[in-house]
């Protein structure tokens, strides 16, 4: 059976992010890491996801792996495409999100999509087309600090239209509050003017169901994964989804249990803090790695001695702007942040590979290497730990219990997130 949302993500802890509030409406979801091959069974699936790492890469590699995933989607059937990017809308001035979005509508000869990158239940709204964090604008939220994409302007209008070549609109709040129709029409008003690219303002999920409504024709959508909470009710009343009994159900877990930390955000310092009152954790220090394997086979002992002592245990690279910088100063952006991403990929293949079977990852480039380093394929998504946040697993050869893994954006999950999570598993 054909499936009824194809969803291109830019990386892996937003692809999952979109993936749970799928399986929390009732779809039965499964995340796909880069572009399956033609042999992939997709068996009682309504959504697929697939998880691309393509945020922060070069324009033209994101654009050339998001037409592939595309491709892919389409021969599977997928009634509507959805390109996802993260609800901060961390991108440059050069994309990546406006190319990806725009070479997917040639390539499906759409004439107009929307823009819909907030997440109201996790504090990111958007109003007058400006993006907020809480209280904050995106550029006064500590996304101005970003180490990859800081932004600096909240004016997702003015922010894409530096990034596209089509017309970039809006869709205000009092539009929306009419619903649904009022703001279809106010889409296709928009398009007669030769609009492209609509952002939509969205303070609630009387917003996200609005705009739901008026988008699901779109051969393509794009946004973040409030929008994924209301799609599905769409689908429903045309017909396109069977009710389906807990769609999120995984077996059992098993396996010590593992925390690896590459985020910077706010949010995953203060979760790495709180651990640390009661958990034991290590600090990778990336100019320590820029060294040898010293430092590295250090975070290895540490881990495997606590990991043998029982609970969790946490390694994390994650500092706060001022040793960021110094370390990119010291060893250059790039290589700064495949040093930290190549340890802590290394790190999860060995210690899964003695045993660990649960695992939560923190940060969208960390949880792009561990995944990668653990060369997984499909993730079938299960229970939220928070929103956004849900657990997954993950078959792993020679092993009875699959690995249960937790891919976590870092704006994500509350302070006690690190060990909340397990109990949730349990």
């Amino acid at each position: 059976m054909p499936i009824v949302l194809g969803v291109i993500a830019d990386d892996f802890t937003g692809a999952t992010d979109l993936a749970n509030n799928l399986v929390r409406s009732g779809m039965r979801c499964v995340q796909v890491i880069g572009v399956p091959d033609a042999a992939l069974a997709l068996d009682d699936v309504d959504a697929v996801v697939v998880a691309l790492k393509s945020r922060s890469c070069a324009v033209e590699r994101a654009v050339e792996d998001s037409l592939a995933a595309l491709d892919w989607l389409q021969q599977q059937g997928a009634r509507q495409i959805f390109s996802k990017y993260c609800s901060t809308f961390d991108s440059t001035d050069a994309g990546n999100i406006g190319p990806v979005a725009e070479a997917l509508m040639d390539r499906l000869g759409a004439a107009q999509t929307v823009m819909v990158p907030a997440f109201p239940i996790n504090g990111r709204t958007v109003y007058q087309g400006h993006l907020f964090v809480g209280d904050r604008l995106l550029n006064e939220s500590g996304m101005q600090h970003h180490p990859l994409n800081p932004m600096h302007d909240a004016d997702l209008v003015r922010v894409l239209s530096r990034q596209v070549t089509r017309p970039v609109g809006l869709a205000p709040h009092p539009l929306l509050a009419r619903g649904g129709e009022a703001t279809r029409h106010h889409l296709e008003a928009l398009g007669e003017q030769g609009v492209g690219l609509v952002v939509c303002d969205t303070l609630d999920e009387g917003d996200l169901a609005a705009i739901a409504e008026a988008v699901v024709d779109l051969p393509l959508v794009t946004g973040g994964s409030g929008l994924g909470q209301a799609l599905p009710a769409e689908y429903r009343r045309r017909g396109w989804l069977a009710e389906v009994t807990d769609p999120g159900r995984l077996a059992p877990s098993s396996g010590a249990a593992l925390v690896l930390s590459g985020s910077c955000s706010r949010a995953t310092l203060e979760q790495i803090a709180r651990f640390l009152e009661h958990r034991p954790g290590m600090a990778l220090d990336p100019l320590a790695l820029a060294e040898g394997e010293t430092h590295f086979q250090d975070a290895l002992t540490f881990a495997r001695g606590r990991i043998a002592d029982g609970g969790p245990v946490l390694v994390y690279a994650s500092a706060d702007p001022a040793r960021v910088k110094a370390a990119q100063a010291a060893l250059g952006t790039e290589r700064a942040g495949q040093l930290v991403e190549e340890a802590l990929g290394r790190l999860a293949r060995t210690l899964v590979e003695e045993g660990v079977g649960r695992l939560v990852v923190a940060g969208g480039e960390t949880s792009g290497a561990v995944v990668s380093a653990l060369g997984l394929r499909t993730l079938r998504i299960g229970e939220q730990i928070d929103p956004g946040v849900p657990w997954t697993q993950a078959p792993m050869p020679g092993r009875e219990a699959p690995l249960s893994l937790a891919l976590k954006s870092g704006n994500f999950g509350g302070p006690d997130f690190f060990t909340r999570a397990f109990e949730v598993l349990t």
